[in-house]
């Protein structure tokens, strides 16, 4: 048996005698009983209290995590080099070598696998040389999803404005490609929704879907309007090219117009305009039903599943957090739940978790922030907004197990 699958208690156990104790010493040492210290080196007591693993932990000059069997933390808090790519984002220098543009997009394919994964700190790495050699190529498709994939980390990571500024530049990249621009507008639209400029982020989302989303066959029909809390409820549209067959094309634009119609609707919501947000949601539901599979070469994930995540942090937003908690329950048991990828899932885990706040649910609250932190750990321990909600949870007294080791982990104090 390995030292990871050990009980706890064993575990206890063998670092007491690594560290030349009896069971009394220990037992002083704690300020404890010899009898308590006896019944947990043999199980019988349970430590389920992260205060006490942290107290043992202590006297015996171990981290926690070797008490609990875990492997060794990922590093918390932001990781190093946002001012490579601050660097990198303000060098014009076009001159650099060329590169064969299926050895660039190898590397753009990792990079937005490294992010889907929560990589953030190996993305970081990664991410000024392929800003460079992205530039130099001049290859405005792999140039815009570097820019996007930058745009999305840095937001990630609290640097909001540099990450409006990543997003601009993959409008810019885009020029006159409607899909390339419309991919690039979501980035906009999440960057200055991360700046609570929801105002800002609609005016640049909407007429985006516009573009690149089909009008109804209905001739009585509306475009999504650019003005807020003025829509009609939408019908659904008809998605067939000519003759009725749907393009792989056709699927990617739809599948971008309705990415953008969802980042509306949550900028319509943190607006105010809860109708709004509502109708388009129900647009985007409609071009989700519509679509039997596509490959995804802008890493949007759009589908039912998605649509559905959307309308919990919708109702959230609108302070209706029980129905955010019944949808959410409704959300985990969708089959496309975990084909989504990791960042996203550990993102919606930590909203998830404001949610069960908002009603004082701590116990929900820690479920749902020890689940992200399983799926993707970069996602709670580097974010700042993660960090806030841990802190939120961890007032509790005592707090949470898991949240109490959450805060521990990002260096917060109790």
């Amino acid at each position: 048996m390995t030292n990871d699958d050990l009980p706890i208690g064993r575990r206890v156990a063998r670092w007491r005698v690594r560290r030349s104790m009896t069971q009394q010493m220990l037992a002083d040492r704690l300020r404890r009983s010899k009898s308590w210290v006896d019944k947990v080196e043999r199980g019988v007591r349970a430590l389920d209290r992260y205060s006490v693993i942290q107290e043992l932990a202590h006297v015996l000059r171990v981290d926690p995590e070797v008490l609990l069997g875990q492997q060794p933390s990922t590093p918390a808090g932001t990781p190093d080099g946002v001012d490579d790519i601050r660097a990198a984002l303000a060098r014009y220098d076009t001159s650099q070598a060329r590169q064969e543009t299926d050895e660039l997009r190898r590397q753009v394919g990792y990079a937005w696998l490294s992010y889907q994964h929560a990589h953030y700190g190996q993305l970081v790495r990664v991410l000024p040389g392929l800003l460079d050699t992205a530039q130099g190529a001049r290859s405005a498709e792999l140039l815009v999803q570097a820019y996007r994939i930058t745009s999305s980390l840095l937001v990630k990571l609290g640097e909001a404005d540099l990450g409006w500024l990543a997003a601009d530049r993959a409008m810019s990249a885009a020029g006159d490609d409607p899909i390339l621009a419309a991919s690039a507008a979501i980035s906009v639209g999440q960057a200055l929704r991360a700046q609570d400029r929801d105002h800002l982020a609609l005016s640049a989302l909407l007429p985006a879907a516009n573009r690149v989303l089909p009008p109804s066959s209905d001739a009585g029909d509306q475009e999504v309007s650019g003005t807020l809390g003025d829509q009609t409820a939408p019908k659904p549209l008809d998605h067939r090219g000519q003759g009725g067959r749907e393009s792989q094309g056709d699927r990617r634009e739809w599948a971008v117009g309705g990415t953008l119609l969802l980042q509306a609707a949550l900028a319509a919501a943190g607006c105010g305009e809860h109708r709004q947000a509502d109708e388009l949601t129900e647009r985007a539901a409609g071009i989700a039903a519509s679509l039997r599979g596509y490959d995804d070469p802008h890493r949007i994930s759009f589908g039912a599943t998605v649509v559905e995540v959307t309308r919990v942090l919708v109702a959230a937003q609108r302070g209706d957090a029980d129905e955010a908690l019944r949808r959410h329950s409704t959300v985990m048991r969708r089959e496309g739940w975990r084909r989504l990828p990791a960042e996203y899932r550990g993102a919606y885990l930590v909203d998830v978790a404001r949610a069960y706040l908002q009603v004082g649910d701590l116990r929900g609250a820690a479920r749902a922030l020890v689940d992200a932190d399983s799926i993707a750990p970069a996602e709670v321990r580097c974010r700042p907004l993660a960090r806030t909600v841990i802190a939120d949870v961890a007032r509790a007294r005592p707090a949470p197990a898991g949240v109490a080791r959450l805060a521990t982990l990002v260096g917060l104090t109790r």
